[in-house]
């Protein structure tokens, strides 16, 4: 997948997290080993994810939980995957609206809410691969990124030390 595609989705995000880890595994040997990363394997970021996003079965994988409610898959191919996410991201409540596809993604532009996307990709490197998690958020509004800023306060430091908890499990994994 070409990172630069991401762009055609999402653009002028507020904010933009990037991770990366590499793996001794081919490509594919990684994407698989990254498809099969239970919430459960993932302690911290389990946690938090299951926090936010009550009703999550713990045996459930990641890549399950992106393609489902709340989440929309966007696009994927043979090593990549992009989910998007819209929503008031910093409330409580489970209020996201559900997302029947692409089209629903690009469109949204509910006052007050942001839209969010998460990209996964594999990509050779050297004699093994790296595995990327990118995650991009857009507010539709003021009112949105005003509420963004102040919830990436509080969040954008543990963020930074939780954000690639999955990928060292998927490259732990692959490596077996």
């Amino acid at each position: 997948m070409d990172p630069a595609a991401l762009d055609d989705w999402l653009a002028n995000s507020a904010v933009r997290t990037r991770h990366q880890r590499r793996s001794s595994a081919d490509a594919a040997r990684l994407w698989a080993a990254a498809g099969a990363v239970c919430l459960s394997d993932a302690g911290t970021l389990s946690r938090l994810v299951r926090w936010r996003i009550p009703g999550l079965r713990t045996n459930q994988t990641f890549r399950e939980m992106l393609a489902n409610y709340p989440f929309c898959l966007l696009d994927e191919g043979e090593h990549w995957s992009i989910s998007g996410l819209c929503g008031r991201i910093w409330t409580m409540q489970r209020d996201y609206p559900r997302l029947d596809g692409p089209d629903d993604f690009r469109d949204w532009d509910e006052p007050g809410t942001v839209r969010v996307l998460f990209a996964h990709w594999v990509t050779p490197d050297g004699d093994g691969s790296s595995i990327v998690s990118e995650a991009r958020v857009a507010p539709v509004d003021r009112r949105a990124a005003l509420r963004l800023r102040s919830l990436w306060v509080v969040i954008g430091v543990f963020e930074r030390l939780i954000g690639g908890e999955a990928l060292a499990l998927a490259a732990e994994h692959a490596e077996r």
